[in-house]
């Protein structure tokens, strides 16, 4: 899969392929890919895909289980596109209030702007969702588990729900990639990823993943990327398909090192809490246990009240945890959040600062040890 499986001498990984201009040999072959662009695995121009891009959205496509595969320029614009495809002035969008911050902003930045009502809903209302669908609803947009917080939202409920009204799903699926989560195979209509995280794994490339699960959605989705002229640049779609290859065995690593680090944090009397949907105090540990099949790398703690003076000072003493944005790579990460200023539908009540961490492929017994001697600064 993703590769070339017949030639002699062939290499293992797929080449670079690097093309604006395509050429044809007459004239009439080019018409017949100018009017056959729109199919998946036409090569016409570079922007419209090349014989890598079209490896790697078949790949994610067979992954995801969907129709078809659209690779755009990054996580974000996965989003953006994909609500573009099935929103036109006039409609409305609902989408839950634990979404990736960036994403609420083009919701309320320009959505909105240009005529596209939005509401903001408790993921965990499951079923109750119904009561918020109007007749010009058009898109239900959600994640799993929620940005910041972590949340489990019941998937097949609300992709149901929607389903009954007619309204397109469209779920973020970045922290349980395809081998976790399959929203697809659970009802919902379009997943997006940030190909930036796990599934190129190195914390060097920037793109974005749009999966429909039907050809009439796909074809939606493509032409919308093609509209506005985004598309994978050609370094990144490579580092994307290389690291779709140690997936796999990147992801058991994270896990293993996660629940280790989360079993010493658990017992540290300055924690109050583990965000974390494979803990049973995490919201919708339930449907996490029922829809999803392993534990990634991402979570959040809750510090206890009276630390929050102490944490810079814990993160800056800190030499395993790199403070930067992304997540999903090799290097662990540490970083403040808060998720109140995003809330509107719900509210945050937390007693204390909130930290997020990404555990990385580090061996864990080092980031324990790092991570006592910064808990010292919180005492």
């Amino acid at each position: 899969m993703g590769r070339d499986t017949v030639s002699n001498g062939r290499s293992v990984n797929l080449p670079m392929h690097q093309a604006s201009t395509m050429l044809f040999n007459t004239l009439e072959e080019f018409e017949q890919a100018r009017d056959s662009r729109y199919q998946k695995g036409t090569l016409y121009y570079g922007r419209y895909g090349n014989p890598a891009t079209f490896e790697l959205e078949s790949m994610m496509a067979e992954l995801e289980q969907g129709a078809g595969c659209v690779a755009v320029s990054s996580g974000l614009t996965a989003c953006v596109v994909s609500l573009m495809a099935f929103l036109n002035a006039g409609s409305h969008v609902l989408v839950a209030d634990t979404v990736y911050g960036p994403t609420r902003a083009f919701c309320d930045n320009v959505l909105k702007q240009y005529g596209v009502s939005v509401t903001y809903f408790d993921p965990m209302m499951g079923e109750a969702l119904a009561g918020l669908i109007q007749d010009n609803t058009h898109v239900v947009f959600f994640e799993a588990p929620g940005s910041a917080t972590f949340e489990v939202p019941d998937i097949p409920a609300i992709a149901q729900v929607a389903k009954q009204a007619s309204v397109v799903t469209i779920l973020d699926g970045t922290w349980a990639t395809p081998l976790l989560c399959q929203p697809l195979l659970l009802g919902v209509d379009v997943v997006v990823h940030s190909g930036s995280k796990y599934i190129s794994g190195h914390s060097d490339a920037m793109l974005g993943l749009i999966v429909a699960t039907s050809e009439e959605n796909y074809q939606t989705v493509r032409k919308m990327s093609l509209s506005i002229g985004d598309r994978a640049g050609a370094n990144d779609v490579f580092l994307a398909l290389r690291g779709l290859r140690t997936l796999s065995v990147r992801l058991r690593q994270h896990a293993e090192s996660t629940l280790q680090c989360i079993e010493w944090l658990e017992q540290q009397p300055e924690v109050e809490r583990i965000l974390h949907p494979a803990h049973q105090d995490c919201p919708g540990h339930e449907f996490w246990q029922r829809d999803f099949n392993g534990v990634a790398g991402l979570f959040s703690v809750v510090f206890r009240s009276g630390t929050e003076n102490k944490i810079r000072a814990m993160i800056n003493s800190l030499e395993m945890f790199g403070i930067g944005l992304s997540w999903g790579g090799f290097e662990s990460l540490i970083l403040p959040v808060d998720p109140t200023p995003f809330r509107t539908a719900t509210s945050w009540n937390s007693v204390g600062p909130v930290v997020r961490f990404n555990i990385g492929l580090e061996d864990s017994s080092s980031l324990i040890s790092d991570l006592q001697t910064g808990f010292k600064f919180l005492k």
